[in-house]
């Protein structure tokens, strides 16, 4: 039997965690891009992702963000990533959903500046600290989004499973030398308590989240992009 590609791996571990939604506090709803409206979509955009870009047993440097919003991950199943950036940069077609996200915006602008999708993610793999995101009624009734850090008790429920899927996926192929954190704030601090805990990496390193960039500090964009390749710098070609 043939060893399997690092693309296999991660297909295994992405398309099948879990969490008991009974766990979560009164109130709180599961965004699962992988089992929502349209998760056949989602599964097939996933999937063809890493038969692309993962078909090889190289090393990744993880670079972890905090959990899927509804217009990126949650459309897409791709950390960071609308379906506008889907089709223009990975070269995915997308059906029957279409969203644009600021933070797939800048995110996108930055891979083009590292050298593309193929050469940026020969040598990193993108996903996030809690794979599943969440949602909560909003003071006018609709659904908004909900980071996990956002509620305590939310944070205390998901930990167990964070900390299960993060073990599973450095163990994937990941590299343990350094690990990008990107959230300067409450996704850091999480990450960095949990990584001294864990012992996964050896280092783990904070960018600024792309929505704080494109939010309040869209005049000096190119001054984060910059720092980011600064990072990715550090790491062997």
């Amino acid at each position: 039997m043939a060893p399997s590609l690092l693309a296999d791996r991660l297909l295994e571990h992405v398309l099948s965690f879990s969490l008991d939604p009974h766990a979560l506090p009164d109130g709180v709803g599961v965004l699962d891009p992988f089992n929502g409206t349209h998760a056949d979509e989602v599964r097939r955009i996933v999937t063809l992702f890493h038969r692309k870009y993962y078909s090889d047993n190289g090393q990744r440097l993880l670079m972890l963000g905090i959990n899927p919003g509804r217009l990126g991950a949650g459309s897409t199943g791709l950390s960071f990533t609308d379906t506008k950036r889907c089709e223009s940069d990975l070269g995915i077609a997308v059906n029957g959903l279409h969203t644009h996200e600021p933070s797939s915006d800048f995110f996108y602008r930055m891979i083009r500046a590292a050298g593309g999708a193929e050469h940026f993610y020969s040598r990193i793999y993108v996903h996030a600290v809690c794979p599943l995101g969440f949602v909560k009624e909003g003071p006018k009734g609709g659904l908004i989004n909900l980071n996990y850090y956002d509620d305590k008790d939310l944070e205390a429920a998901v930990t167990p499973f964070v900390e299960n899927w993060l073990r599973t996926l450095v163990g994937t192929g990941m590299r343990r030398v350094l690990a990008i954190c990107i959230g300067t704030g409450k996704n850091a601090k999480y990450l960095t308590a949990l990584n001294d805990r864990l012992g996964l990496f050896e280092e783990v390193i904070t960018l600024e989240h792309p929505r704080y960039v494109m939010q309040y500090k869209a005049k000096s964009l190119e001054l984060y992009i910059a720092k980011y390749l600064s990072v990715l710098e550090r790491i062997d070609p």
